[in-house]
């Protein structure tokens, strides 16, 4: 028996939202598949391509139809894969550095980031440019900036910062 409703509003809400993501999640898989490509062919690492390759289809983040995808892995698949990548370092293996050692890593990245901060205002930027900067610096470049920019409070500047 056909329904007086659109077809539209018969859809159920999980799958409107799928479709709604679906181009944008596709972009960035197709995305982390050619940088890890790149990467292999030619020795040289995964994220300088994820890199290069999402900085030349930036402008997919404010295509309608791509927009919410992304959206989706900038915030929940770019935290779980730095997540991830964090888990590789176990607890064991940093004490086994000595105590030394962990403390001299935790005051020289604490003092990058706090030099970051400084740096910023002293330049007349925003405190989160030098939370960024610093970050990014004090711990490990590409990854750090991402995950820094995911968790810090949004702006007109964020993208353009990060």
């Amino acid at each position: 028996m056909p329904s007086s409703l659109p077809r539209a509003a018969r859809v159920p809400a999980p799958a409107q939202r799928l479709a709604a993501v679906l181009p944008g999640l596709t972009i960035c898989a197709v995305i982390a598949l050619a940088a890890g490509f790149a990467a292999q062919q030619s020795r040289t690492p995964p994220m300088l391509w994820a890199l290069l390759l999402g900085t030349t289809l930036h402008y997919l983040n404010e295509e309608v139809r791509t927009a919410p995808g992304v959206a989706v892995c900038v915030t929940w698949v770019l935290r779980l894969g730095v997540g991830l990548l964090g888990a590789r370092v176990t607890a064991a293996q940093i004490a086994s550095l000595g105590i030394v050692s962990v403390v001299t890593v935790f005051a020289a990245s604490g003092t990058t980031l706090l030099l970051g901060i400084a740096l910023a205002r002293r330049l007349g930027l925003k405190s989160h440019m030098g939370v960024l900067a610093g970050g990014a610096t004090a711990i490990c470049g590409a990854s750090a900036a991402l995950a820094i920019a995911a968790v810090l409070p949004r702006d007109a500047e964020t993208e353009r910062d990060t």
